[in-house]
């Protein structure tokens, strides 16, 4: 937060204290008095640095999205294989209830169940983050079968959809179920998709 001017600052502070709330309680169920209890600021002082609450709760996915995506990155720069680097994604969702977790779990998967129908810019904000995320499967099998590591054969786009439907599908599972266990047996089947891609 250094070099952060005050209105940035407190931007970042109503973002952060909120995000878990709108993570769980989905756009619709989080009220203004949520906003105000979990930060401990006016409606005004909210109001004063977001346009509405449409505005907080787009920021917040942002912010969920990306405690996410660089736990992701952390671990993929320590992987020294494309194989390893893909296994990364069944590490990381295996312990989806803890960090590098926001509270609520998944925002992709919450945010798509949440605004499917009620809220496109939210809508739109999930896609993208699912879109996003098969590109990069799609480039790392892309890198994995040039450098010879992946079959020359494998349809990119067929596991790459596999792959964040067995996680996403998992995590669903194991919430609605109240069952971890659940998505563990899931994410096996993910280790094995990647498994089979070896040359």
């Amino acid at each position: 937060m250094e070099g952060q001017s005050k209105a940035e600052r407190t931007r970042q502070f109503i973002i952060e204290s909120t995000a878990g709330i709108f993570n769980k309680k989905g756009f619709a169920g989080t009220s203004l008095s949520d906003l105000t209890e979990a930060t401990r600021l006016t409606k005004g002082s909210i109001y004063g640095n977001f346009e509405n609450k449409e505005e907080v709760a787009l920021c917040a996915f942002d912010y969920n999205l990306s405690k996410i995506k660089l736990a992701i990155q952390k671990r993929m720069q320590r992987s020294p294989t494309f194989h390893d680097k893909l296994m990364v994604y069944a590490q990381v969702y295996h312990s989806f209830r803890g960090e590098p977790f926001p509270v609520g779990g998944c925002p992709i998967l919450n945010t798509a169940i949440d605004a499917d129908d009620t809220h496109q810019g939210l809508k739109d904000k999930a896609g993208h983050a699912v879109a996003e995320w098969k590109k990069t499967i799609m480039e790392l099998i892309g890198a994995g079968i040039a450098s010879g590591e992946f079959k020359a054969d494998t349809d990119s786009l067929q596991v790459a959809l596999s792959i964040i439907a067995l996680i996403e599908g998992g995590i669903m599972i194991a919430k609605v179920t109240s069952s971890p266990a659940s998505l563990d047996k899931i994410l096996k089947t993910v280790e094995l998709l990647v498994v089979q891609l070896k040359a």
